[in-house]
């Protein structure tokens, strides 16, 4: 095994069965003297309309957090998608109340249209690492990232061997020492608790926006699939067309390759 990918070694260099996010990753570089980690996650990346949010947070290393005693609290922290409405919105306002620090980047419709998906989702993750710090007046030392690498992060660049830090099959935790201040964790989300909780801080933030433009635009169900290709969602673009929050070269292959009837454009 290269130099790079070494397994860094602690109490915790045996892998560990995933149950619960938890601190396994953050501790492991906490040890490594990494004083401020960073979670990081994005929701919208498959919508039809809306834009991409991403969330970032920072928990202090004191905090004895764990799944088990967030739940004596009524607290779930999780992969945002495995939550329900009010159980995002309860662990939200816990997080945003205990964290260390947290920011919100958005990837607008306008800039997914012009630039494509990716480099919107890339945008929004800086953006909400600048948010974090520029709020907070901490720096970050690293960065845990929900399956993707961030390009173009200064003081926090990607590692130069590009080995995922989790194995997907076994679903067991794996840490890698890397030359970079960057770690991509495939379903991190369900395996970091800085990471989750950034899951969760960018879905209710996305989830309010689009019910918020579903007053506007209420053919397109959008309070209820917050900007997702259902079959209602589907059914209304064919009716009314593309509004101006539709990812529209996105929406249009999507048609495309359905078999669906072509769609105009709605202002």
């Amino acid at each position: 095994m290269g130099r790079a990918t070494q397994k860094i070694r602690t109490k915790y260099s045996k892998p560990k069965a995933i149950k619960f996010p938890d601190f396994y990753f953050e501790r492991n570089l906490w040890n490594k003297g990494y004083k401020v980690i960073a979670g990081c996650d994005e929701v919208g990346r498959g919508c039809f309309a809306g834009p991409v949010i991403a969330g970032a947070c920072v928990f202090s290393r004191g905090k004895k957090l764990t799944y088990k005693s967030l739940s004596l609290q009524g607290i779930k922290i999780n992969d945002s998608k495995k939550l329900s409405c009010a159980q995002r919105e309860k662990a939200d306002k816990w997080i945003k109340s205990n964290c260390m620090a947290w920011g919100i980047g958005v990837g607008s419709v306008a800039e997914i249209n012009r630039t494509g998906i990716v480099k919107a989702t890339n945008s929004a993750f800086r953006r909400s690492i600048k948010a974090l710090m520029n709020t907070s007046d901490i720096r970050v030392d690293y960065l845990l990232v929900d399956a993707f690498y961030i390009p173009y992060i200064r003081n926090l660049s990607m590692p130069r061997n590009m080995h995922r830090s989790v194995n997907k099959k076994v679903k067991e935790k794996r840490l890698y020492k890397f030359s970079g201040r960057q770690m991509a964790i495939i379903s991190g989300d369900e395996k970091s608790l800085s990471i989750a909780a950034a899951s969760i801080i960018a879905k209710v933030y996305r989830d309010k926006l689009m019910a918020r433009l579903a007053d506007f635009f209420p053919d397109y169900g959008w309070q209820n699939n917050k900007g997702y290709g259902t079959e209602i969602h589907r059914d209304a673009i064919i009716r009314n067309g593309l509004t101006r929050h539709h990812r529209k070269q996105f929406v249009q292959t999507f048609i495309k390759n359905s078999a669906f009837f072509p769609v105009r454009s709605k202002t």
